[in-house]
């Protein structure tokens, strides 16, 4: 009996581990590349254990520590390293049939070639006029960019918006469903942001995609004072 109990509390140990390990990775996929110690706050856990749950996802190939983006701060000692997901860690959450959407759609550009492409992701861009319409209606204290925040989250890319000083708002998905196969058929980016850029009515500008090894995808929305501004746009980094 002692044996089998003392299997018993090693096997809820390992499954308590693998929860926990899930939780650190869904946080770097909702609030992006994280340090370990930003990563205890919102868990609410040591930064011990943080570290040694990160040290086994490292291991997995499921994130990768890369160094921080420089900054003008300097403090004292070594800024610490964030942690991101890999594209094997990506493809634990909500990623599936790639395989099979990149096979479907290289069957549709060798049958209707690039307009038959675009025609498509124009049409699956669809999902942000129609959310965009709708939530707008449901939800008018909600900004445009808060609009279109929520429209992405329930399409499954984990979506939020930063207020960017004088320069405006920009949208943050944390995730993409569709990254494999927009990695190699970009003309999907390329509808959303024409989609962006429509319900809006002004120009965006896409700085980043997940789908091109960016740790986010980021679309700059200028305010209506700095719509003409492409020099300020240029210079908004994540």
């Amino acid at each position: 009996m002692k044996i089998d109990e003392g299997a018993a509390r090693a096997d809820a140990g390992r499954a308590e581990d693998r929860n926990t390990r899930q939780r650190v990775a869904r946080s770097i996929l909702v609030d992006g590349p994280s340090t370990a110690a930003a990563l205890a706050e919102r868990l609410d856990l040591t930064p011990a254990a943080v570290r040694r749950h990160l040290d086994q996802l490292v291991e997995d190939g499921a994130v990768e520590a890369r160094e921080p983006r420089p900054s003008g701060h300097k403090g004292r000692g070594r800024p610490a390293k964030v942690f991101a997901l890999t594209e094997r860690g990506r493809g634990g959450f909500d990623q599936q049939y790639d395989d099979l959407a990149a096979q479907a759609l290289r069957f549709l550009a060798d049958s209707a070639g690039e307009d038959g492409l675009r025609a498509f992701a124009q049409r699956r861009a669809d999902f942000i006029r129609e959310g965009f319409a709708r939530l707008s209606a449901e939800q008018p204290g909600l900004s445009p960019a808060q609009v279109l925040a929520q429209v992405f989250t329930e399409a499954g890319y984990v979506a939020k918006v930063r207020e960017l000083a004088v320069v405006g708002e920009q949208l943050c998905q944390q995730h993409c469903p569709v990254s494999h196969v927009a990695h190699e058929f970009p003309q999907l980016c390329e509808a959303e942001t024409a989609a962006i850029s429509e319900v809006l009515g002004t120009h965006v500008q896409r700085l980043a995609t997940i789908a091109h090894g960016d740790g986010v995808c980021t679309t700059c929305i200028p305010s209506t004072s700095n719509t003409g501004s492409n020099t300020e746009r240029k210079q908004v980094t994540i």
